[in-house]
C-alpha cells in the first residue's frame, strides 16, 4: 500500500458560513454531534481550540480517553489534530479539517484522515476501515447541524 492509498479526503459544500460550521469542529464537547464514526462519546466543556499547541480530550464510546495535539491551525479555515493516549505521543495518524468560504452563506468543506505516518501495527486495520464515505458521513452531520444553526 503507497502513501497516497494512506490519505483519505472528503468535501462537500455546506449551505453555512465556514464561521458557523467551525465552531463545531472547533469546539470538542460538540464533535459527538457530527461524529460520522460513531467513534467519540463526550469531551469536557471548555476546550475550545485556538492555536497549534493546543490539546484537548475526548471519551471514545468504547471508553478510552484520547488526547488530541492540535498541529495545524488558522481561526474560521483550518484545523488539524493527532490522537494519541493520554500521556503518550501521537503514534502519527491525523484529522484535518480545511474550510473555503464559497460565498458569504457557503463554505467547502474537506475532511482528511492521513495515516501514511501511523506506525502503530495495533491501529492499521482501524485505519484502513476509515474510508472517504465515513469521513463524507461526518461532513454530512456537521452540514445537518451547521445549516440548522443558521
Amino acid at each position: 500500500m503507497g502513501d497516497q492509498d494512506k490519505v483519505v479526503t472528503a468535501s462537500r459544500e455546506i449551505a453555512a458560513p465556514a464561521s458557523v460550521i467551525f465552531e463545531f469542529i472547533a469546539d470538542p464537547a460538540r464533535q459527538p454531534q457530527w461524529d460520522g464514526n460513531d467513534n467519540l462519546a463526550e469531551a469536557a466543556a471548555g476546550q475550545r481550540v485556538r492555536a497549534v499547541g493546543d490539546v484537548f480530550t475526548m471519551i471514545l464510546t468504547q471508553g478510552p480517553t484520547r488526547e488530541n495535539h492540535v498541529v495545524e491551525f488558522e481561526e474560521g479555515r483550518l484545523i488539524a489534530w493527532r490522537p494519541s493516549e493520554v500521556g503518550s505521543p501521537p503514534p502519527g495518524h491525523l484529522w484535518r479539517w480545511r474550510l473555503e468560504p464559497v460565498d458569504d452563506h457557503h463554505t467547502l468543506v474537506t475532511h482528511t484522515y492521513d495515516w501514511t505516518e501511523l506506525a502503530d501495527p495495533n491501529r492499521m486495520a482501524r485505519a484502513r476501515a476509515t474510508t472517504a464515505d465515513k469521513l463524507l458521513g461526518s461532513i454530512d452531520r456537521l452540514a445537518t447541524i451547521s445549516e440548522a444553526s443558521r
